[in-house]
């Protein structure tokens, strides 16, 4: 059995804010152990609850924060910035299932340090599908026949993977008091959880479905003003919706739906008077 551990940080346990998850702050460092603590006790569980082969990817921020010293031995890392597939690379149809760890509910939606990518996004939409990373992502591993059949994080990233995924398994490791305010399990007592539902997870695999991407999806992607648009709207193939800052994109599968919104919300990352 293999399996698939993307791992983000802003559901990462006691995590509450920017300070935590941004590599230029002073509790970034922390941060960093308490998330790597974290997939670490995902992969004991893995590994004991029979599988051969556990792939980790790093998938926050520059994508470079777990520390690989202090990984479990027998996993291996994707780790580094420049990746095609960003948060689901390296994910194919050899695996058995996927997990996504220390995740985060949409943006405009309430939950720790909710978000889609970048703060200058408000919304995508694979066609009238409302999604954030969590349906991005998912529908990747659909594409290629993997379900993803755990999610971890705070409450709102509970309620949002389980009404996109029928029978997918939650780990709530804290809840949302605002979006920089938790009420959290300690590290220790979610290690426990995460080792209880990762061996849950794996058991009822055979419950759980992929999320099946549609056909030629239209990729669109809302950005928070209208510059940002205009930068996303550089990228060849792309049109604007009059009166809107929605920039959408045909694509002739999610995969180049996928690479497609990667290049968009990075043409727009850096706009200003936001």
């Amino acid at each position: 059995m293999k399996l698939y551990l993307s791992v983000d940080m802003e559901g990462i346990t006691g995590l509450p804010d920017y300070t935590y998850v941004n590599a230029s702050m002073h509790n970034y460092e922390r941060a960093r152990k308490i998330m790597t603590d974290e997939t670490n006790y995902c992969l004991e569980s893995a590994f004991t609850s029979g599988c051969g082969e556990v792939l980790v990817n790093d998938s926050h921020m520059k994508m470079n924060n777990i520390l690989i010293d202090q990984l479990h031995p027998d996993a291996q890392l994707i780790t580094g910035g420049v990746k095609t597939y960003s948060m689901v690379h390296g994910i194919d149809d050899t695996f058995t299932g996927a997990m996504f760890i220390g995740y985060h509910a949409r943006a405009g939606m309430p939950g720790v340090m909710s978000h889609s990518m970048i703060h200058m996004v408000r919304n995508f939409y694979v066609n009238d599908m409302q999604v954030g990373e969590i349906g991005m992502n998912a529908m990747v591993a659909g594409y290629h026949g993997v379900p993803v059949l755990l999610v971890s994080g705070d409450d709102e990233t509970a309620k949002e993977a389980e009404a996109l995924i029928p029978n997918v398994t939650t780990a709530i490791v804290k809840e949302a008091v605002s979006r920089s305010a938790t009420k959290s399990l300690t590290p220790k007592k979610a290690g426990e959880l995460l080792r209880e539902k990762v061996k849950q997870a794996i058991e009822k695999r055979h419950q759980v479905n992929p999320l099946i991407p549609p056909k030629n999806p239209l990729i669109k992607v809302e950005f928070v003003n209208y510059g940002a648009a205009e930068l996303a709207h550089m990228m060849p193939g792309t049109e604007i919706i009059p009166g809107t800052t929605i920039v959408q994109y045909q694509a002739k599968d999610i995969l180049e739906a996928y690479r497609a919104l990667l290049v968009m919300i990075e043409l727009a990352y850096d706009t200003n008077y936001a």
